[in-house]
Protein backbone atom coordinates (compact mmCIF):
# COMPACT_ATOMS: atom_id res chain seq x y z
CA UNK A 1 0.00 0.00 0.00
CA UNK A 2 1.34 3.50 -1.16
CA UNK A 3 2.31 6.07 1.45
CA UNK A 4 -0.42 9.07 1.86
CA UNK A 5 1.37 11.96 0.46
CA UNK A 6 1.28 15.52 2.26
CA UNK A 7 -1.10 16.86 -0.08
CA UNK A 8 -3.18 13.51 0.34
CA UNK A 9 -3.45 13.97 4.08
CA UNK A 10 -4.20 17.80 3.91
CA UNK A 11 -7.25 16.56 1.75
CA UNK A 12 -8.53 14.74 4.11
CA UNK A 13 -7.34 16.54 7.09
CA UNK A 14 -9.13 20.26 5.92
CA UNK A 15 -12.78 21.01 5.36
CA UNK A 16 -13.58 21.88 1.50
CA UNK A 17 -14.52 24.90 2.37
CA UNK A 18 -11.55 25.91 3.14
CA UNK A 19 -10.19 24.05 0.74
CA UNK A 20 -12.06 25.72 -1.78
CA UNK A 21 -11.19 29.42 -0.35
CA UNK A 22 -8.97 31.22 -2.34
CA UNK A 23 -5.14 33.27 -1.04
CA UNK A 24 -7.18 36.52 0.36
CA UNK A 25 -9.60 34.88 1.91
CA UNK A 26 -7.29 32.80 3.75
CA UNK A 27 -5.38 35.38 4.68
CA UNK A 28 -8.00 37.70 5.84
CA UNK A 29 -9.25 34.10 8.21
CA UNK A 30 -5.87 33.82 9.57
CA UNK A 31 -4.91 37.39 10.22
CA UNK A 32 -8.61 38.12 12.17
CA UNK A 33 -8.21 34.85 13.77
CA UNK A 34 -5.11 35.71 15.14
CA UNK A 35 -5.87 39.07 15.94
CA UNK A 36 -8.62 37.62 18.17
CA UNK A 37 -6.77 35.12 19.64
CA UNK A 38 -3.53 37.51 20.88
CA UNK A 39 -6.80 40.08 22.15
CA UNK A 40 -8.16 37.17 24.27
CA UNK A 41 -4.74 36.15 26.14
CA UNK A 42 -4.18 39.69 26.83
CA UNK A 43 -7.26 40.56 28.09
CA UNK A 44 -7.89 36.91 30.10
CA UNK A 45 -4.03 37.70 31.62
CA UNK A 46 -5.51 40.13 34.00
CA UNK A 47 -8.46 37.49 35.38
CA UNK A 48 -5.51 35.05 35.04
CA UNK A 49 -3.38 36.56 37.95
CA UNK A 50 -5.91 38.86 39.53
CA UNK A 51 -5.68 36.70 42.72
CA UNK A 52 -2.63 37.44 43.21
CA UNK A 53 -2.68 40.99 42.39
CA UNK A 54 -5.15 41.32 44.95
CA UNK A 55 -2.95 39.90 47.41
CA UNK A 56 -0.06 41.76 46.34
CA UNK A 57 -1.43 45.55 45.47
CA UNK A 58 -4.14 45.02 48.49
CA UNK A 59 -7.22 45.32 46.01
CA UNK A 60 -10.90 44.08 47.63
CA UNK A 61 -13.00 42.09 45.29
CA UNK A 62 -15.20 45.26 44.67
CA UNK A 63 -12.05 47.01 44.09
CA UNK A 64 -10.83 44.19 41.25
CA UNK A 65 -14.25 43.98 39.59
CA UNK A 66 -14.16 47.94 38.74
CA UNK A 67 -11.10 47.68 37.40
CA UNK A 68 -12.66 44.76 35.06
CA UNK A 69 -15.27 47.07 34.36
CA UNK A 70 -12.68 50.15 33.31
CA UNK A 71 -11.50 47.63 30.86
CA UNK A 72 -14.77 47.26 29.25
CA UNK A 73 -15.72 50.35 28.90
CA UNK A 74 -12.79 51.61 27.51
CA UNK A 75 -12.34 48.43 25.14
CA UNK A 76 -16.30 49.73 24.27
CA UNK A 77 -14.54 53.54 23.07
CA UNK A 78 -12.25 52.01 21.21
CA UNK A 79 -14.63 49.56 19.39
CA UNK A 80 -16.39 52.30 18.40
CA UNK A 81 -13.33 54.39 17.19
CA UNK A 82 -11.81 51.67 15.54
CA UNK A 83 -15.33 50.93 13.88
CA UNK A 84 -15.35 54.62 12.26
CA UNK A 85 -11.13 54.07 11.23
CA UNK A 86 -11.99 50.66 9.61
CA UNK A 87 -14.99 52.38 7.50
CA UNK A 88 -13.23 55.27 6.28
CA UNK A 89 -9.37 54.18 5.61
CA UNK A 90 -9.23 50.17 6.24
CA UNK A 91 -9.86 46.79 7.73
CA UNK A 92 -6.16 45.75 7.71
CA UNK A 93 -5.35 49.83 9.40
CA UNK A 94 -7.32 49.08 11.78
CA UNK A 95 -6.70 45.67 12.99
CA UNK A 96 -2.79 46.73 12.95
CA UNK A 97 -3.32 50.10 15.45
CA UNK A 98 -5.53 47.91 17.86
CA UNK A 99 -3.52 45.24 18.05
CA UNK A 100 -0.30 47.54 18.70
CA UNK A 101 -1.96 49.42 21.66
CA UNK A 102 -3.58 46.34 23.41
CA UNK A 103 0.19 44.27 23.34
CA UNK A 104 2.28 47.15 24.19
CA UNK A 105 0.68 48.12 27.12
CA UNK A 106 -0.39 45.08 28.41
CA UNK A 107 3.41 44.15 28.80
CA UNK A 108 3.35 48.04 30.65
CA UNK A 109 1.11 46.41 33.27
CA UNK A 110 3.90 44.40 34.59
CA UNK A 111 5.33 47.58 35.79
CA UNK A 112 2.48 48.94 37.78
CA UNK A 113 3.21 49.73 41.65
CA UNK A 114 0.14 50.67 42.32
CA UNK A 115 -4.15 50.08 41.99
CA UNK A 116 -3.85 53.68 40.08
CA UNK A 117 -1.35 52.85 37.43
CA UNK A 118 -2.51 49.36 37.07
CA UNK A 119 -6.25 51.20 36.31
CA UNK A 120 -4.63 53.49 34.03
CA UNK A 121 -2.55 51.21 31.93
CA UNK A 122 -6.09 48.59 32.11
CA UNK A 123 -7.96 51.49 30.41
CA UNK A 124 -5.72 51.82 27.36
CA UNK A 125 -5.23 48.22 27.04
CA UNK A 126 -9.11 48.01 26.56
CA UNK A 127 -9.53 50.84 24.49
CA UNK A 128 -6.69 48.95 21.78
CA UNK A 129 -8.89 45.21 22.70
CA UNK A 130 -12.26 47.09 21.71
CA UNK A 131 -11.28 47.77 18.35
CA UNK A 132 -9.83 44.83 16.71
CA UNK A 133 -13.35 43.04 16.96
CA UNK A 134 -15.14 45.67 14.42
CA UNK A 135 -12.50 45.58 12.15
CA UNK A 136 -11.35 41.80 12.09
CA UNK A 137 -14.94 40.53 11.56
CA UNK A 138 -15.67 43.38 8.80
CA UNK A 139 -13.02 41.81 7.41
CA UNK A 140 -14.04 37.85 6.98
CA UNK A 141 -17.35 38.85 6.22
CA UNK A 142 -16.28 40.44 3.25
CA UNK A 143 -13.76 38.40 2.31
CA UNK A 144 -15.98 35.26 2.30
CA UNK A 145 -19.53 33.76 0.86
CA UNK A 146 -23.01 33.59 2.55
CA UNK A 147 -22.70 29.72 2.62
CA UNK A 148 -19.24 29.58 4.60
CA UNK A 149 -19.23 32.74 6.44
CA UNK A 150 -20.76 31.19 9.76
CA UNK A 151 -17.82 28.24 9.26
CA UNK A 152 -15.58 31.20 8.80
CA UNK A 153 -16.70 33.07 11.41
CA UNK A 154 -16.61 29.61 13.89
CA UNK A 155 -13.15 29.39 13.25
CA UNK A 156 -12.47 33.20 13.93
CA UNK A 157 -14.25 33.11 17.25
CA UNK A 158 -12.62 29.56 17.85
CA UNK A 159 -9.30 31.79 18.54
CA UNK A 160 -10.65 33.18 21.16
CA UNK A 161 -10.78 30.26 23.34
CA UNK A 162 -7.20 29.15 22.11
CA UNK A 163 -6.39 32.95 23.14
CA UNK A 164 -7.70 32.19 26.72
CA UNK A 165 -5.88 29.03 26.78
CA UNK A 166 -2.50 30.51 26.33
CA UNK A 167 -3.16 32.51 28.79
CA UNK A 168 -3.76 29.48 31.23
CA UNK A 169 -0.73 28.18 30.11
CA UNK A 170 1.11 31.22 30.56
CA UNK A 171 0.26 31.79 33.61
CA UNK A 172 0.81 28.10 34.64
CA UNK A 173 4.13 28.20 33.35
CA UNK A 174 5.36 31.76 34.09
CA UNK A 175 3.55 32.69 37.36
CA UNK A 176 4.99 30.06 39.80
CA UNK A 177 8.51 30.91 39.05
CA UNK A 178 8.65 34.83 38.08
CA UNK A 179 5.07 36.04 39.67
CA UNK A 180 2.37 37.96 37.69
CA UNK A 181 4.13 40.79 36.62
CA UNK A 182 6.15 38.56 34.28
CA UNK A 183 3.08 37.04 32.74
CA UNK A 184 1.78 40.40 32.20
CA UNK A 185 5.41 40.89 29.75
CA UNK A 186 4.51 38.38 27.71
CA UNK A 187 1.73 40.44 25.95
CA UNK A 188 4.02 42.26 24.11
CA UNK A 189 4.00 39.25 21.40
CA UNK A 190 1.19 40.12 19.68
CA UNK A 191 3.05 43.36 18.43
CA UNK A 192 4.93 41.10 15.95
CA UNK A 193 1.83 39.88 13.90
CA UNK A 194 0.82 43.13 12.94
CA UNK A 195 4.16 43.14 10.60
CA UNK A 196 2.78 40.11 8.55
CA UNK A 197 -0.89 41.78 8.27
CA UNK A 198 0.35 45.00 7.05
CA UNK A 199 2.56 42.97 4.58
CA UNK A 200 0.09 40.29 3.45
CA UNK A 201 -3.39 41.21 4.18
CA UNK A 202 -5.40 43.15 1.24
CA UNK A 203 -8.41 45.15 2.05
CA UNK A 204 -12.02 43.60 1.00
CA UNK A 205 -12.83 44.09 -2.65
CA UNK A 206 -16.50 45.60 -1.58
CA UNK A 207 -14.73 47.68 0.32
CA UNK A 208 -12.51 49.64 -1.78
CA UNK A 209 -16.08 49.75 -4.43
CA UNK A 210 -17.80 51.02 -1.73
CA UNK A 211 -15.41 53.77 -0.88
CA UNK A 212 -15.16 55.05 -4.42
CA UNK A 213 -18.88 55.16 -4.93
CA UNK A 214 -19.01 56.96 -1.52
CA UNK A 215 -16.33 59.41 -2.41
CA UNK A 216 -18.18 62.87 -1.46
CA UNK A 217 -21.37 60.94 -0.31
CA UNK A 218 -22.62 60.99 3.06
CA UNK A 219 -22.77 57.60 3.23
CA UNK A 220 -20.87 55.92 6.38
CA UNK A 221 -21.85 58.33 9.16
CA UNK A 222 -23.21 56.41 12.34
CA UNK A 223 -26.27 58.22 11.98
CA UNK A 224 -27.55 55.74 9.30
CA UNK A 225 -27.59 52.81 12.16
CA UNK A 226 -30.36 54.61 13.53
CA UNK A 227 -32.37 55.30 9.90
CA UNK A 228 -35.77 53.82 9.93
CA UNK A 229 -34.91 50.69 7.75
CA UNK A 230 -32.11 49.84 10.23
CA UNK A 231 -32.94 51.29 14.08
CA UNK A 232 -34.65 48.19 15.57
CA UNK A 233 -31.70 45.75 14.63
CA UNK A 234 -29.79 48.31 15.74
CA UNK A 235 -31.38 48.15 19.12
CA UNK A 236 -32.06 44.66 18.89
CA UNK A 237 -28.24 43.18 18.16
CA UNK A 238 -26.50 46.09 21.24
CA UNK A 239 -29.34 44.23 23.87
CA UNK A 240 -28.46 41.08 22.43
CA UNK A 241 -24.95 41.58 22.97
CA UNK A 242 -25.12 43.66 26.35
CA UNK A 243 -26.79 40.63 28.06
CA UNK A 244 -24.68 37.82 26.23
CA UNK A 245 -21.68 39.72 27.26
CA UNK A 246 -22.87 40.90 30.75
CA UNK A 247 -22.61 36.85 31.12
CA UNK A 248 -19.40 36.17 29.67
CA UNK A 249 -17.28 38.71 31.99
CA UNK A 250 -19.56 38.10 34.96
CA UNK A 251 -18.25 34.45 34.41
CA UNK A 252 -14.90 35.13 33.14
CA UNK A 253 -13.64 37.91 35.18
CA UNK A 254 -14.47 35.85 38.20
CA UNK A 255 -14.39 32.26 37.39
CA UNK A 256 -10.27 31.93 37.88
CA UNK A 257 -10.38 33.65 40.54
CA UNK A 258 -13.01 31.78 42.35
CA UNK A 259 -11.49 28.81 41.60
CA UNK A 260 -8.44 29.53 42.68
CA UNK A 261 -9.54 31.74 46.46
CA UNK A 262 -9.75 29.57 49.72
CA UNK A 263 -12.90 27.60 50.40
CA UNK A 264 -13.54 30.38 53.42
CA UNK A 265 -13.38 33.19 50.78
CA UNK A 266 -16.23 31.57 49.06
CA UNK A 267 -13.70 30.00 46.70
CA UNK A 268 -13.27 26.17 45.74
CA UNK A 269 -9.28 26.29 46.94
CA UNK A 270 -7.45 25.16 43.66
CA UNK A 271 -3.97 25.38 43.03
CA UNK A 272 -2.51 27.68 40.42
CA UNK A 273 -1.65 25.08 38.37
CA UNK A 274 -5.08 23.21 38.44
CA UNK A 275 -7.15 26.35 38.17
CA UNK A 276 -4.39 26.97 34.87
CA UNK A 277 -5.62 23.29 34.02
CA UNK A 278 -9.06 23.53 34.30
CA UNK A 279 -9.56 27.15 32.48
CA UNK A 280 -7.55 25.44 29.56
CA UNK A 281 -9.86 22.33 29.68
CA UNK A 282 -12.63 25.01 30.08
CA UNK A 283 -11.36 26.90 26.85
CA UNK A 284 -11.27 23.28 24.38
CA UNK A 285 -15.03 23.09 25.17
CA UNK A 286 -15.60 26.39 23.82
CA UNK A 287 -13.20 25.96 20.95
CA UNK A 288 -15.35 23.12 19.94
CA UNK A 289 -18.36 25.36 20.60
CA UNK A 290 -17.41 27.87 18.33
CA UNK A 291 -16.58 25.75 15.62
CA UNK A 292 -19.97 23.66 16.26
CA UNK A 293 -22.06 27.12 16.43
CA UNK A 294 -20.86 27.82 13.04
CA UNK A 295 -21.48 24.74 11.05
CA UNK A 296 -24.87 24.45 12.82
CA UNK A 297 -25.60 28.22 12.04
CA UNK A 298 -24.73 27.22 8.30
CA UNK A 299 -26.83 24.56 8.41
CA UNK A 300 -30.26 25.03 10.23
CA UNK A 301 -30.01 29.15 10.07
CA UNK A 302 -28.66 31.60 12.95
CA UNK A 303 -31.44 32.42 15.38
CA UNK A 304 -32.03 28.86 16.07
CA UNK A 305 -28.81 27.98 16.97
CA UNK A 306 -28.09 30.84 18.48
CA UNK A 307 -31.43 30.75 20.51
CA UNK A 308 -30.71 27.48 21.88
CA UNK A 309 -27.00 28.11 23.07
CA UNK A 310 -28.22 30.87 25.21
CA UNK A 311 -30.56 29.05 26.67
CA UNK A 312 -28.95 25.67 27.97
CA UNK A 313 -26.32 27.90 29.07
CA UNK A 314 -28.49 29.95 31.13
CA UNK A 315 -29.13 26.71 32.53
CA UNK A 316 -25.93 25.41 33.06
CA UNK A 317 -25.21 28.76 35.17
CA UNK A 318 -27.48 28.52 37.55
CA UNK A 319 -25.96 24.91 38.69
CA UNK A 320 -22.39 26.01 37.99
CA UNK A 321 -22.09 27.14 41.77
CA UNK A 322 -23.93 24.81 43.41
CA UNK A 323 -21.07 22.48 44.04
CA UNK A 324 -17.67 21.73 44.87
CA UNK A 325 -16.91 18.49 43.39
CA UNK A 326 -13.63 19.19 41.11
CA UNK A 327 -15.03 16.96 38.90
CA UNK A 328 -18.61 18.14 38.38
CA UNK A 329 -16.88 21.75 38.33
CA UNK A 330 -15.33 20.57 35.07
CA UNK A 331 -18.07 19.06 33.26
CA UNK A 332 -20.42 21.81 34.18
CA UNK A 333 -17.70 24.43 33.21
CA UNK A 334 -16.95 22.87 30.01
CA UNK A 335 -20.53 23.32 29.48
CA UNK A 336 -21.17 26.39 30.04
CA UNK A 337 -17.54 27.20 27.70
CA UNK A 338 -19.57 25.20 24.68
CA UNK A 339 -22.34 27.03 24.98
CA UNK A 340 -22.25 30.33 27.25
CA UNK A 341 -19.64 31.19 24.62
CA UNK A 342 -19.86 29.62 21.13
CA UNK A 343 -22.67 32.02 20.26
CA UNK A 344 -20.30 34.64 19.79
CA UNK A 345 -19.73 32.84 16.49
CA UNK A 346 -22.81 34.02 15.22
CA UNK A 347 -22.73 38.09 16.32
CA UNK A 348 -20.49 38.97 13.34
CA UNK A 349 -22.37 37.07 10.24
CA UNK A 350 -25.37 38.29 12.02
CA UNK A 351 -24.66 42.25 12.04
CA UNK A 352 -22.47 42.25 8.49
CA UNK A 353 -25.79 40.74 7.27
CA UNK A 354 -28.00 43.18 8.41
CA UNK A 355 -25.93 46.25 7.40
CA UNK A 356 -24.60 47.46 4.59
CA UNK A 357 -20.92 48.09 3.58
CA UNK A 358 -20.66 51.75 3.92
CA UNK A 359 -21.44 51.50 7.77
CA UNK A 360 -20.84 47.26 8.13
CA UNK A 361 -17.59 47.90 10.72
CA UNK A 362 -19.24 50.78 13.00
CA UNK A 363 -22.69 48.39 13.12
CA UNK A 364 -20.28 46.33 13.95
CA UNK A 365 -18.19 48.23 16.64
CA UNK A 366 -21.38 50.05 18.12
CA UNK A 367 -23.82 47.12 18.25
CA UNK A 368 -21.15 44.78 19.95
CA UNK A 369 -18.92 47.70 21.82
CA UNK A 370 -22.05 49.35 23.56
CA UNK A 371 -23.74 45.92 24.29
CA UNK A 372 -20.02 46.03 26.04
CA UNK A 373 -21.01 48.93 28.28
CA UNK A 374 -23.70 47.23 29.52
CA UNK A 375 -21.98 44.97 30.60
CA UNK A 376 -19.05 46.32 31.54
CA UNK A 377 -20.97 46.09 35.40
CA UNK A 378 -20.81 42.78 34.90
CA UNK A 379 -17.29 42.00 37.08
CA UNK A 380 -18.10 44.78 39.39
CA UNK A 381 -21.84 43.18 40.02
CA UNK A 382 -19.98 39.88 40.61
CA UNK A 383 -17.37 41.20 42.86
CA UNK A 384 -19.77 42.73 45.43
CA UNK A 385 -22.29 40.13 44.87
CA UNK A 386 -19.20 37.49 46.01
CA UNK A 387 -18.08 39.88 48.85
CA UNK A 388 -21.76 39.93 50.89
CA UNK A 389 -23.98 36.67 49.57
CA UNK A 390 -21.68 34.71 47.78
CA UNK A 391 -20.78 33.39 44.43
CA UNK A 392 -23.80 32.01 43.70
CA UNK A 393 -26.10 34.52 43.76
CA UNK A 394 -23.68 36.35 41.14
CA UNK A 395 -23.40 33.31 38.51
CA UNK A 396 -27.59 33.40 38.98
CA UNK A 397 -27.99 36.80 37.70
CA UNK A 398 -25.17 36.02 34.62
CA UNK A 399 -27.72 33.14 33.67
CA UNK A 400 -31.03 35.58 33.83
CA UNK A 401 -29.02 37.83 31.46
CA UNK A 402 -28.54 35.22 28.74
CA UNK A 403 -32.29 34.11 29.12
CA UNK A 404 -33.40 38.01 28.82
CA UNK A 405 -30.77 38.36 25.79
CA UNK A 406 -32.78 35.28 23.97
CA UNK A 407 -35.67 37.40 23.65
CA UNK A 408 -33.95 39.86 21.72
CA UNK A 409 -34.26 37.29 18.46
CA UNK A 410 -38.03 38.46 18.88
CA UNK A 411 -37.00 41.20 16.49
CA UNK A 412 -34.52 40.27 14.84
CA UNK A 413 -35.22 38.14 11.26
CA UNK A 414 -33.54 34.77 10.42
CA UNK A 415 -30.43 36.31 7.71
CA UNK A 416 -28.85 32.75 6.45
CA UNK A 417 -27.98 33.13 3.11
CA UNK A 418 -27.81 36.86 2.69
CA UNK A 419 -25.78 38.19 0.42
CA UNK A 420 -23.69 41.39 1.49
CA UNK A 421 -24.61 44.89 -0.14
Amino acid sequence: MPLATPAASATVTTPSWYRSASPQQRRALIAASLGWMLDSMDFMLYSMVLAYMMSDLGMSKPVAGLLASFGQLSAAAGGLVFGIIADRFGRTRAMIGSIAIYSIFTALCGFSQTITQLAVLRVVVGFGLGGEFASGSALVSETWPSQHRGKAFGVVHSSWAVGYALAALVTGLILPRWGWRAVFFVGALPALVTLWIRRSVEEPAIWREGRHRAAGQSDGRMTQLFSPSLRRYTIAMTLLNGGALFAYWGFNSWNPAYLSLAVNQGGVGLSAVMMSTFVILIQASTFVGYLTFGVCSDRYGRKKTYVTYLVVAALLLFLYPATKSPLALLVLGAGVGFFGTGFFAGFGPVVSELFPTAIRAQALGFTYNVGRVISAVAPFTVGSLAETRGFGIGFAILGGALLLASLTWLFVPETRGRELV
